[in-house]
């Protein structure tokens, strides 16, 4: 019997196929995980200071503090920042061009990006319920929302601030069609509304800085109103890339849990603006962005009821407004085996609050001050 008679011999004997066999031994000779040379996180946003940062989520504190190059350095992974000018849109096209790996954003580009569909994985929260306010100059005699039917409006389109500007128009009866609406990036707009080239804006705390310096003033804003006149952001991963590298993706979450963990304790809030500050706006800003605001409510990573009927209610009025044009799950999208790791590891479970649907304490919790 030659040896090829004999291996077939054998193979009966086992019961097994010599197609397994060959799967077998390709398992068997399959190179180890190969890690990552640099790991690429864009943020939706110019950002400032130098080296380039950004500010109002925990994500800007494990910028600035370097806790991700930390996390590597032993692994000789480099970590990269990319700050767009252009913010979620911007941000959608560097990964759909697999430009990056990890993506800060906020709700609405995100809900975009997976309606033209990008693969990628909801990780955890990074910033939650961000304020929105309509500033004008300060002589200008537009005293409320009704009062821009008509008028030349800055609403950043396309970003998180886009649909609940939309909302807000709409609670005070107004459609984007009732107004003049003017498609600016923040800096564009402060330009703009500073010299009159505007009658108003939407947009975030960059406008604390003007206001404080007399050349805006608010009008409105959503502090302490319902709180789905808010702005989620969080962080993503590509899924081709979390696939390949788990490993890596489970050492950024951890890193992010920590900064989430330090950026919620009252104790540091002081510090905590002067961190951001170095992105270029001032301590005052976050001051009056975070005013009567638990910082662990804020700076929560956790995915909760109100995270994800947030989701839900954006890709519906994203729907409806055309900002989209089919129908998105996203039931599948939130991965929350990396947190959830994570908060076991670090022994915090119970440490955030989970906030229902409407975004009030689920059942048998309250809002604890850390």
């Amino acid at each position: 019997m030659n040896t090829a008679q004999s291996l077939s011999a054998l193979l009966r004997r086992w019961g097994m196929p010599l197609s397994a066999v060959l799967a077998l031994a390709l398992t068997a000779a399959a190179p180890a995980h190969a890690a990552p040379d640099t790991i690429r996180i864009g943020v939706a946003s110019a950002g400032g200071g130098d080296p380039l940062t950004f500010g109002g989520s925990p994500g800007g504190v494990a910028r600035t503090n370097n806790a991700l190059e930390e996390e590597f350095k032993a692994s000789g992974i480099k970590i990269e920042w990319l700050f767009f000018k252009g913010a979620g849109p911007a941000v959608n096209e560097a990964l759909s061009n697999k430009q990056i790996d990890f993506a800060y954003q906020g709700d609405l580009p995100q809900i975009v990006g997976r309606s033209n569909g990008l693969q990628t994985k909801l990780l955890l929260v990074s910033g939650a319920r961000n304020n929105l306010y309509l500033v004008t100059p300060p002589p200008s005699d537009i005293r409320s929302v009704k009062d821009l039917k008509g008028r030349n409006v800055s609403i950043f389109r396309g970003t998180n601030g886009h649909l609940v500007a939309i909302n807000v128009l709409a609670e005070a009866g107004l459609s984007e069609r009732d107004v003049k609406g003017v498609n600016l990036d923040a800096g564009s707009a402060q330009a703009a509304l500073v010299s009159n080239g505007v009658d108003a804006a939407f947009g975030g705390y960059e406008w604390f800085k003007v206001r404080d310096q007399g050349l805006a003033k608010v009008v409105y804003s959503t502090q302490g109103k319902n709180p789905a006149l808010t702005r989620q952001a969080s962080l993503l991963v590509r899924s081709e890339f979390e696939q390949a590298n788990p490993a890596e993706v489970q050492h950024v979450v951890d890193v992010f849990v920590r900064a989430a963990r330090w950026s919620s304790e009252e104790k540091n809030r002081d510090e905590l603006f002067r961190i951001w500050a170095r992105s270029g706006t001032p301590v005052a800003s976050w001051a009056a962005e975070f005013d009567q605001q638990p910082l662990a409510v804020r700076n929560s990573p956790l995915v909760d009821d109100f995270i994800i009927a947030r989701y839900k209610a954006v890709v519906a009025d994203a729907l409806k407004l055309k900002l989209i044009r089919r129908e998105v799950s996203i039931d599948d999208w939130f991965d929350t085996r990396y947190l959830k790791a994570s908060l076991k590891k670090q022994g915090l479970e119970n440490y955030w609050t989970a906030f229902d649907a409407k975004g009030q304490p689920k059942a048998g919790q309250s809002v604890a001050s850390r």
